[in-house]
């Protein structure tokens, strides 16, 4: 089997798709990978073809970026990220047998399988970008948040929004390509069955009774590199330290820095930042302070106390995994979703919407490191699955329906 996989994102999006990438060639099928340029180099020194996918999503200091916030800003990045779709993918899946696409973004995913004659499939990272009578739709960042309504009227909503965004552009290159126009986008996107890669324990699909939804488990890509001495030498000079951490979200606009360690050191903790795509700092030059760059999480979460972070799925699931207790600081999309759940199981604590102050940082920190959260995240951890990308992977072989 030959397989396509496509998505459009942040590490986030990128990293499960290189997993299950890595996972097919162990099991000795063909795969390519289709993703931002900014990951390009990476993914190609894991041994898998890529082709680069649009414009970077990290751009160079100076660049123009998209503007979400307003109507027009909205139409072009939609215009923009469809054009790139029908640029790369169709020629990309040239001689596959499935092209699989990953979120909201990949639109042009199955137009591109219907040009080339081969069968697609469409996987989510969050149940809550998923349709479900369960739970609202997850809000789209930079795009004003739904009224007020049962989730079914949400989810009507939702599906207006996919087509007040998405119809234009998508139907003018289907024409353009032959193709017969889309009436309804998200269902045309989703498909009938789509995939849900994340873990069961963590975000179960709502309706057990619902086999429209295949929920695989979350792919997670193992990582056997070291810690660099510098962190080893940090971890093991005392107590377990509270790391922070917001992956790829951009800068927030104010000194967080200076709340991260504050809050830290009201509770008597060293603190480890990673400074990440927001260029994260420490407040001052401080000995129980440690800035790093991008590391090992797997191996981390296991070694600090809490980890602070945006709520994507993939960190979540890791400090998960690391029975770790979390606090999450969820600001768009899915992350308000991974904020809710890890309350709700007790394994940690949702910050209140928006940046944290020193204040409430501590307050959430505080409770998230208590002794009955600890236990609770520490009991969950072995029932966080690790055959995500297997059960996907030989479900692909098989067919992918």
């Amino acid at each position: 089997m030959r397989a396509l996989l496509a998505t459009i994102g942040s590490r986030g999006e990128v990293q499960p798709v290189v997993a299950l990438a890595r996972r097919l060639k162990e099991l000795a099928q063909e795969v390519r990978v289709c993703a931002p340029p900014d990951f390009a180099t990476w993914i190609e020194e894991l041994g898998i073809p890529v082709s680069p996918l649009g414009p970077p999503m990290r751009p160079a200091p100076g660049s123009a970026t998209w503007d979400l916030s307003t109507p027009e800003g909205r139409r072009r990045a939609a215009k923009d990220a469809v054009a790139a779709q029908f640029a790369t993918l169709p020629e990309a899946a040239e001689g596959c047998d499935v092209l699989l696409a990953t979120g909201t973004v990949m639109v042009a995913a199955r137009s591109a399988a219907e040009m080339v004659g081969i069968d697609y499939l469409h996987a989510h990272y969050c149940p809550a970008t998923l349709a479900s009578a369960h739970h609202p739709p997850a809000p789209w960042p930079g795009w004003p948040q739904h009224d007020t309504g049962t989730n079914d009227q949400l989810w009507q909503r939702e599906t207006q929004r996919w087509n007040d965004t998405w119809a234009s552009p998508l139907n003018e290159h289907r024409t353009t390509a032959g193709l017969a126009p889309v009436e309804n986008v998200r269902s045309h996107v989703v498909t009938d069955r789509p995939w849900l890669a994340a873990d069961p324990a963590l975000g179960p699909w709502p309706d057990a009774a619902d086999r429209t939804v295949f929920q695989t488990g979350a792919w997670m890509l193992p990582d056997q590199r070291s810690l660099p001495d510098e962190l080893e030498s940090f971890l093991a000079a005392g107590a377990a330290p509270v790391h922070f951490g917001l992956g790829s979200m951009p800068a927030p606009g104010h000194d967080l820095g200076q709340v991260l360690t504050t809050a830290a050191r009201a509770l008597g903790r060293r603190t480890i930042i990673t400074a990440g795509w927001a260029g994260l700092t420490a407040a001052d030059s401080d000995s129980e302070c440690l800035v790093i760059g991008e590391t090992n999480h797997q191996a981390l979460f296991e070694r600090v106390a809490a980890v602070v972070h945006h709520g994507g799925a993939g960190t979540t699931t890791t400090a998960a995994r690391a029975g770790t207790p979390q606090v999450l600081i969820p600001q768009v999309y899915d992350q308000h979703y991974w904020a809710e759940r890890v309350d709700h199981l007790g394994i940690g604590v949702a910050h209140p919407p928006g940046m944290p102050s020193a204040d409430s940082l501590t307050a959430a920190l505080d409770k998230a490191t208590t002794s009955a959260v600890t236990t609770r995240a520490r009991a969950l951890a072995p029932a966080i699955r690790t055959d995500g990308t297997t059960v996907a992977a030989r479900h692909l072989i098989a067919g992918g329906r």
